[in-house]
């Protein structure tokens, strides 16, 4: 849809218009939030300040201002304004807009604001008919896009463009939207303090969100936390972001993973999002996890947690809780083992007790010239020898035979243990290299077999009883 931006219009508009749609702000001043484009002598401002015909890609998660942003650069220079939905426009209904936007350049000197939502949408073809007017600046482009433009918008476009990325309104912005929104268009409704709390964390950095829902449940003079549940259809979860609640819930999730309840784990992954809470501190807690509690055990729970994080950042919210929900599963189902933060753990209190020495001289720097008139000679390179690897002193003497990682017996792990203690021998000049160690991946000599899949599960019953 496109539309001449007109004042009179706009007034009657209003009076049927949605609560989001009137509280939109008129100039840069009124906007809430993104200080970091708005802010003096920021991007945004000085391209409005400014009135330069120059392009932008606004990128970031809904109701964060996009739409809002290229309506007030049209206003506040002076433009003319006209919006296509990549949902519904096609590459006939880009070139009509651009057609009219280079006429009225030509006759009148009148510049125009195209504002395309939702850009990502737009098919190569769509996209490149958008060039020339970019180039030519026969308008000034405002793309808005919920996903990562250097994925999902073309490079010549692109870079013919200025990227600003939009982050999601604080709490403290959505509250100030609430309230602006009271004085103005809704002065006879008082809202309670734990309606507003709810309402905030519903929005969960949507400022559309939270005055959709104002408008939905403003129907008393008094906004209660009922009125507001029954107008939205859902249930306050009861969660302070800056409280217990929150180290609480985040506590029994990752202690959950840690015990392997995978349907405990969900339910406080849920309740968190649900609560609005940062889904990138919840990734956050997932990385760690994957090497605190798994590590070597299932090493590939690192890189599902890490893939989940990117995840979110490629997608956002609400699809990117798919992906936590898949790394939350897949932590939760790992055999556990804290081998990795206990090793490092015992290696850091070492080094703070004072334990650290000299670097043996052969392991040394010897990349410069007179390296061996000062002793930096001897060292043996593993790949000339069998197997890799050849019995010489790796640590400095006071740590010399010191044990810093002690793996477990589950998953990956099993199998890491044993090679771990035929490294050792051989690097420690207990035994010889044969071809015997080769193949089996250095795995003590005289250790038992690993028990077959029937013993296991023989071994199970029997405890069972």
């Amino acid at each position: 849809m496109d539309s001449l931006f007109d004042e009179g219009e706009r007034a009657a508009e209003a009076r049927v218009a949605p609560l989001a749609v009137r509280m939109r702000p008129r100039t840069l001043d009124e906007v809430v939030g993104q200080q970091h484009l708005l802010g003096p002598g920021a991007p945004l401002r000085r391209l409005v300040e400014g009135d330069a015909p120059l392009s932008v890609v606004l990128w970031g998660p809904p109701g964060t201002g996009k739409t809002t942003l290229a309506m007030v650069i049209a206003q506040s220079t002076r433009r003319r304004f006209r919006e296509l939905s990549a949902v519904t426009a096609g590459v006939k209904d880009v070139r009509q807009v651009v057609e009219e936007a280079r006429r009225a350049l030509s006759d009148t000197g009148a510049q125009t604001v195209l504002f395309v939502d939702e850009v990502h949408r737009f098919s190569k073809t769509q996209q490149d008919a958008l060039l020339p007017s970019v180039e030519n600046r026969w308008v000034t482009l405002v793309a808005a896009t919920t996903e990562n433009p250097f994925f999902s918008v073309i490079s010549p476009l692109l870079s013919r463009s200025l990227l600003l990325s939009l982050q999601p309104l604080s709490d403290d912005d959505v509250r100030t939207v609430v309230h602006r929104a009271l004085e103005r268009e809704l002065p006879d409704v008082t809202v309670e303090p734990a309606a507003e709390d709810f309402l905030v964390r519903l929005a969960g950095g949507d400022a559309r969100r939270a005055l959709t829902a104002l408008e939905a449940a403003a129907v008393e003079p008094v906004l209660t936390l009922e009125l507001l549940e029954r107008a939205v259809d859902r249930a306050a979860v009861r969660y302070d972001k800056d409280g217990d609640q929150h180290y609480d819930v985040i506590s029994g999730f990752i202690k959950s993973i840690r015990g392997s309840d995978v349907d405990a784990s969900l339910h406080y992954l849920a309740r968190m999002l649900e609560a609005g809470e940062d889904p990138r501190f919840v990734a956050r807690r997932l990385v760690v996890s994957a090497s605190e509690d798994i590590g070597m055990a299932d090493p590939s729970s690192l890189q599902v947690a890490v893939a989940a994080a990117q995840a979110l950042e490629l997608i956002g919210m609400p699809e990117a809780r798919i992906n936590l929900a898949q790394a939350t599963v897949h932590l939760s189902l790992a055999p556990k083992s804290n081998a990795v933060i206990a090793g490092i753990d015992s290696a850091t209190a070492d080094v703070r007790a004072g334990l650290t020495g000299t670097v043996p001289p052969h392991l040394r720097d010897s990349h410069y010239a007179g390296a061996r008139k000062v002793g930096v000679q001897g060292y043996r390179y593993p790949h000339d020898f069998p197997g890799g690897v050849v019995a010489q002193q790796y640590a400095p003497d006071p740590v010399v035979g010191r044990e810093y990682y002690s793996p477990g017996g589950l998953g990956v792990e099993r199998v890491a243990s044993e090679r771990l203690a035929g490294l050792r021998e051989v690097l420690r000049g207990d035994r010889r290299v044969q071809a015997e160690d080769v193949a089996s991946g250095f795995r003590p000599r005289c250790k038992p077999p690993l028990p077959t899949a029937q013993e296991l599960t023989k071994h199970g019953e029997l405890e069972e009883k």
